[in-house]
């Protein structure tokens, strides 16, 4: 397995970690509250999210095209 294959797999596994932190303090009081009166997320909640998938999905490519050799 090549490194960028590796490091795909454990940019991955960061990813859905950071995504579900993300998803767990939108659970928050702090978060419901600036739902209910805002309508959105905390900027850190929504960033978390946002930065937890944008992760996920680059370990993703990397891991399926990572460290392909040309012929």
């Amino acid at each position: 397995m090549s490194l960028q294959r590796i490091f795909g797999v454990v940019l991955f596994v960061v990813g859905i970690i950071v995504f579900f932190f993300g998803l767990d303090a939108s659970h928050s009081l702090s978060d419901q509250v600036s739902k209910a009166f805002v309508g959105r997320f905390t900027d850190a909640t929504t960033w978390y999210m946002i930065g937890g998938i944008a992760s996920a999905v680059a370990g993703l490519l990397l891991v399926l095209f990572g460290g392909r050799r040309k012929s």
